[in-house]
């Protein structure tokens, strides 16, 4: 038997690599304990998502309502499945900025010590087993916004000559920017990611990932942009548009392309990479230029709620450039843009949401 371990295993991500891994013929242990009501109350709980993945993948999946800050529970799955562990991903995470600033504590137990408790647990019981683990572009946190920008009629856009004009890469610092408490919880994970690849050998990736999207998710105001955006066109929610005029770029992925690079790592895995993953070039959208969209695939005109200040540390503009692991694994390849994702997100949920009676 071969096992693919999954935490966060009902979120975007990690249901999506739930279902892709149990097609390569994998049995699967999904761990989550629904942070994520908690984080954005019932609307956004993923519980809905356990039931589908249960029914849908029957005995082939397996579900762990087990906190990932919780080392005896996690000690004691591990352990049960041991050697039989053929690749760890890692997606379970508290993901926003309000809340992280609303509670410090809970925020880095979850990011950076839940991380560090999945590490060892496989250095300890299945250390042939690659771990793929879900980072963020936040590890750079403001540093992006140091760019030089251009204003245009519904973006910002960066020179055309930079050196980032195709993508922001790897090599652009971390140090001496504001990140967040969030920022700085996913940075001291991401760390510890590679240094288990490069200290103690295990085979590691850190995948940088963009604006993460997809019909899976549980979209909520503090977190899910293109998901929530849809959300408000279709539930005729009023949707703040904050700072930067609307303007703020973002590229966007698919959850299926997020886990087929996840695929392609498994399959040659490495230690201790870093990977920016996100919609390049191919995919991306402005705030004004994704509620446009919205309207047209939904039918209605959105309300709309202008703030000026911006949320502390945002982007102005974030395009990453796939290139390193586009070299390292040349066999990936994007095939979803912003119009595509944001179709295939009303069709998933036009059951779901509705305008309120």
């Amino acid at each position: 038997m071969s096992v693919a371990v999954v935490t966060g295993s009902a979120g975007l991500i990690g249901s999506e690599a739930v279902r892709h891994f149990s097609r390569l013929g994998l049995d699967v242990a999904g761990i989550d304990n629904d942070m994520r009501a908690r984080f954005f109350g019932p609307e956004a709980s993923t519980a809905w998502n356990v039931t589908r993945l249960s029914a849908d993948l029957g005995p082939v999946y397996t579900h762990h309502d087990v906190d990932i800050r919780d080392r005896d529970a996690l000690a004691s799955l591990f352990r049960h499945y041991g050697q039989d562990i053929a690749v760890v991903i890692h997606t379970a995470a508290q993901p926003s900025h309000d809340w992280a600033a609303r509670d410090p504590f809970l925020d880095f137990d979850i990011n950076a010590v839940g991380t560090l408790n999945i590490l060892q647990n496989v250095r300890e019981h299945c250390p042939e087993a690659p771990v793929i683990h879900c980072s963020t572009n936040k590890v750079y946190g403001d540093r992006p916004n140091s760019l030089p920008f251009v204003e245009q009629e519904t973006r910002w856009e960066i020179a055309p000559d930079h050196p980032y004009a195709a993508g922001i890469d790897e090599n652009m610092s971390i140090d001496t920017c504001l990140h967040s408490v969030f920022g700085a919880s996913k940075t001291a994970a991401d760390i510890l990611v590679q240094e288990y690849g490069r200290y103690f050998g295990l085979r590691t990736a850190c995948f940088r990932g963009g604006t993460l999207t997809g019909p899976g998710h549980s979209a909520t105001e503090l977190h899910g942009f293109l998901a929530y955006v849809m959300r408000c066109a279709m539930e005729r929610r009023t949707y703040k548009l904050i700072g930067y005029k609307g303007k703020q770029v973002r590229d966007a992925i698919h959850s299926h392309d997020v886990v087929a690079a996840f695929e392609a790592f498994f399959r040659a895995p490495r230690s201790g990479e870093v990977y920016n993953l996100g919609g390049g070039r191919h995919s991306n959208a402005s705030n004004l230029e994704a509620i446009a969209l919205a309207e047209k695939i939904s039918g209605n005109e959105m309300l709309v709620e202008q703030v000026e200040t911006p949320r502390t540390g945002d982007h102005i503009w974030w395009i990453s450039s796939n290139a390193r692991f586009e070299q390292h694994y040349p066999g990936w390849q994007l095939t979803h843009d912003v119009p595509m994702i944001m179709q295939e997100i009303h069709e998933a949920n036009v059951d779901r949401w509705a305008p309120a009676r």
